[in-house]
């Protein structure tokens, strides 16, 4: 018995993480907010008069538009929807988050709140003057083991107290190391960028 092929338009995601595929296409691991984590297969995108190729930015709100019963879905169409235009720390935080998402989130699984959560994260370390990338981190972090059901069973604190920001990260990061168990790529490229 086939699988009926599933055709999606014009959702709302970020793209977490391309990589080559075959001569000229990509895989992009995207987070959306309705099916959650979707392997898509950007067919031609490495051409250079590829009308996917721009438009697969990290970080940046799109439309995507798939078709396919498989795991791997194939992308049919990419499209701007808004600019977070990230600066000097931001950017590895921002990476931070993605592998979070990616090592933690189970495919086609969806969670609203932290895509919101997510795209507010982003915004917040996009804004010129903006509040300390760490404040928009933990409050991330806090929502993606809510989300994941591996919260604490207390209210949220207050993510902008910077008195408080050190022991919250400890904890945050007690909890993920447990959940991870294996160091994430990106904490390990920032320690060798630091001793630099």
């Amino acid at each position: 018995m086939s699988k009926a092929r599933v055709r999606v338009q014009d959702i709302t995601g970020f793209i977490l993480h391309t990589s080559a595929w075959r001569e000229t296409s990509l895989i992009c691991q995207s987070f959306t907010r309705d099916y959650g984590i979707i392997p898509l297969v950007a067919k031609g995108a490495k051409r250079p008069h590829s009308t996917l190729r721009p438009a697969l930015s990290v970080f940046q709100p799109l439309l995507l538009s798939w078709t396919g019963a498989n795991e791997v879905k194939t992308l049919t169409r990419a499209e701007c929807y808004g600019i977070r235009a990230l600066r000097g720390s931001a950017w590895m935080s921002a990476w931070y988050m993605n592998e979070l998402l990616i090592r933690l989130l189970p495919r086609e699984d969806p969670h609203p709140v932290l895509f919101d959560a997510y795209d507010s994260a982003l915004v917040d370390m996009a804004q010129t003057p903006r509040p300390p990338v760490a404040w928009a981190l933990r409050r991330f972090e806090w929502i993606l083991l809510n989300e994941t059901g591996y919260g604490f069973d207390e209210p949220a604190p207050t993510f902008d107290d910077s008195q408080l920001e050190p022991a919250l990260r400890v904890k945050l990061r007690e909890r993920l190391n447990s959940l991870l168990g294996r160091p994430l790529h990106t904490r390990s490229v920032l320690m060798q960028l630091q001793r630099y």
